[in-house]
């Protein structure tokens, strides 16, 4: 399907409304999966012409993203990964968790920037970082299309790495989201060390529901149940 390249517009709009000179483009992934850390890439790009064909990694095939991601981590003016681990999601949440890889992704970048643009609609890095989010900002903008081809390929290869010791789970072809062979090597199996003990589809497991982890909310809020996915798929 043809599809429009991502532009520099707002980074522009960034520079000529804030005055930012830095501009950083964010995007994450693994957050809807059942196993393994979210990850999420902060990708610095300036104002140069993209490589032909940088989209939304979701829009892309294993082997164009892979070939993308190699051209990326040399074109890019810098890049940085972070992750938070199944425990610090079950810990803190989803929305902290993915502040969390965010901000260590952020402050290992060679420089600070001045702005970032956050892939989404809701701004879950917050102060003091200087936020534009923008919906589906990984197919409009340069810098966030970059940050989630190399965020994609890099959980890729995490996922198929800690799936070596987990074959029947699927993890080189899920990367740790819903599957069939995923969910019955959880039916027969129960959860692996890289599974998210707080997630709803250990619900539907009764020989495994002793294993769920609940937060404590002292506060009286909801826990937020964004990202998860039940049992049935």
């Amino acid at each position: 399907m043809p599809y429009e390249p991502p532009t520099h517009t707002v980074e522009r709009s960034l520079r000529a409304t804030t005055g930012a000179k830095i501009i950083a483009g964010v995007d994450e992934v693994g957050r809807g999966a059942w196993a393994g850390p979210v990850t999420v890439c902060a990708a610095i790009t300036g104002l140069r012409r993209p490589p032909v064909g940088l989209t939304d990694s979701k829009l892309l095939t294993v082997k164009r993203r892979t070939e993308l991601a190699v051209e990326l981590r040399t074109w890019v003016t810098s890049y940085a990964l972070g992750h938070a681990s199944p425990e610090e999601i079950d810990e803190l949440g989803m929305t902290a968790a993915l502040r969390l890889a965010a901000v260590r992704a952020l402050e290992t970048l060679p420089v600070r920037p001045d702005a970032v643009i956050l892939d989404g609609k809701h701004d879950y890095l917050g102060a003091p970082w200087r936020v534009r989010t923008v919906i589906k900002g990984d197919q409009s903008c340069v810098a966030v299309a970059a940050a989630s081809v190399l965020a994609k390929v890099q959980r890729d290869k995490m996922m198929a790495e800690l799936g070596v010791d987990h074959a029947d789970f699927g993890f080189a072809d899920n990367a740790g989201y819903p599957s069939p062979v995923h969910k019955a090597a959880l039916e027969e199996r129960g959860p692996t060390p890289h599974h998210r003990l707080s997630w709803a589809y250990l619900d539907a497991l009764p020989q495994w529901r002793h294993l769920k982890k609940v937060r404590s909310w002292v506060d009286g809020s909801v826990p937020e149940i964004e990202g998860q996915l039940g049992f049935d798929f």
